[in-house]
């Protein structure tokens, strides 16, 4: 029988046996695996398609956050969420523009790789650049145990949203440069990074207990401002994360046990 006939026959036995999948080069399986999932279910949309005047400042799309450098997964400045979590947001901007603010969203939707990046540098415990901002008190060696990073994110389901009020007209915020320096999170809110959010009494992603919603020691008009958002969000269907100020997840979520790692980028959204 000539080879070329004997390999074919060989092949036939080894996809009846195996399957496909264990004819494809390992280096093919590989890049298969890392690209991942290029879009999402029907029912997540664009914030912005839904309201666009709810203001965006995406800082895992920046050097801004407590990585210190642009999050895997992260290709636009845009807030992706389900269709429920973005219709109730949109309830919720009404409801603050008469008072005279403007909802601001950090960040919605979150792919996995992003949450397997926090985790990788979590455990790289020598990358400590942006501590003296974000978690100047805190050991890095103490973030999964206390609960500042987990292998699995409710952002990643597409319903969870971090986000703060501005006051209008909302004042202009400057893109942070390295030359700024760094300033703890939890500094007065004038020495902060002057983000144009009101006074919650940190700044956001801020790894220090005085993040929980409800700690004792924010007082004054940063605790008025903080029951503001919790009242204003919870009035339109979503529940407050009590370990920090800007979380919050739509009660009512289309996905709750199914996560999520197509990318941030409007083509994602077909």
């Amino acid at each position: 029988m000539p080879v070329g006939r004997n390999l074919r026959l060989v092949r036939i036995v080894l996809v009846a046996l195996l399957g496909v999948g264990a004819l494809v080069a390992p280096t093919q399986q590989a890049a298969s695996a890392k690209s991942g999932p290029t879009s999402a279910p029907p029912i997540f949309v664009a914030l912005d398609d839904v309201d666009p005047t709810i203001l965006h400042d995406i800082r895992y799309t920046t050097r801004h956050n407590f990585v210190g450098r642009r999050i895997h997964g992260y290709r636009e400045p845009l807030c992706i969420l389900t269709r429920p979590a973005a219709d109730a947001l949109a309830q919720a901007q009404d409801a603050v523009l008469a008072l005279g603010y403007s909802l601001k969203v950090y960040d919605c939707y979150r792919p996995q790789r992003a949450v397997d990046q926090f985790v990788r540098w979590a455990e790289r415990l020598k990358d400590d650049r942006m501590k003296a901002e974000f978690y100047p008190d805190v050991d890095k060696s103490q973030l999964f145990e206390d609960g500042y990073i987990a292998a699995k994110s409710g952002h990643s389901r597409g319903s969870t949203v971090d986000l703060t009020l501005v006051d209008l007209p909302a004042a202009p915020q400057p893109q942070w440069r390295p030359s700024m320096g760094l300033v703890p999170c939890y500094a007065p809110y004038e020495e902060r990074f002057p983000d144009n959010s009101i006074d919650m009494g940190t700044g956001y992603d801020c790894f220090d207990t005085l993040s929980h919603t409800l700690d004792p020691r924010i007082e004054g008009q940063a605790h008025q401002n903080r029951l503001l958002l919790k009242s204003v969000l919870e009035a339109v269907g979503f529940t407050y994360y009590p370990n920090e100020w800007w979380h919050f997840t739509l009660a009512d979520e289309p996905f709750p046990n199914r996560y999520f790692d197509f990318p941030v980028a409007r083509r994602a959204l077909g």
